[in-house]
């Protein structure tokens, strides 16, 4: 029960914006004095899709959306478009997160790959659709694919270093809510 209180609830919640920080605060390290010819995974959805498939009462929708436009004003991205596009494909995933717990790690890796994909193709169209240029394809498919190899990694990151692991079925919070 202690696992469910709200001390940990909040801490876990710093915890998750303290990530969400360094990782910003790495992006903008200026170790690269030359543009890169590879894309990394992206780092804060992986974080954010693993915590809000694990855990969704980790990470609110108001948490997500002021980390991820905070990233978009930092990291120059379009402010606001990849934050929603995040917060929806998140609050998605919190949705199926209930079934997924029942499956493997297959099955949850399967669904954030797709989540990824969907939101990743959705961004690339809106920005093409507003005559902004959305940088190359290929960085793009890289970006995706190297995030989606990322994830178990980043799952047992979460779970080893953060504690953020599956609800088990008839587990519920401090309030009485099942998760």
């Amino acid at each position: 029960m202690a696992e469910n209180s709200p001390g940990r609830l909040w801490a876990m919640r710093l915890a998750y914006c303290g990530l969400m920080l360094a990782i910003m605060f790495a992006h903008l390290m200026p170790l690269h004095i030359a543009p890169r010819g590879f894309a990394g995974p992206d780092l804060l959805v992986t974080f954010t899709f693993a915590w809000a498939l694990r855990r969704p009462d980790y990470v609110p929708a108001m948490l997500i959306a002021l980390m991820l436009l905070l990233a978009d004003l930092l990291l120059q991205r379009p402010p606001g478009l990849w934050a929603v596009l995040v917060l929806m494909g998140a609050e998605w995933l919190k949705g199926k997160g209930r079934h997924l717990r029942e499956n493997t790690f297959a099955a949850e890796w399967l669904t954030f790959a797709a989540t990824l994909l969907a939101i990743t193709a959705l961004y690339r169209v809106i920005l093409s659709l507003l005559i902004v240029s959305p940088g190359t394809f290929f960085l793009s498919v890289m970006q995706y694919g190297l995030s989606v190899l990322a994830y178990p990694l980043v799952a047992g990151i979460s779970y080893l270093v953060f504690g953020v692991r599956r609800s088990t079925p008839g587990e519920y919070d401090h309030t009485g809510r099942t998760l």
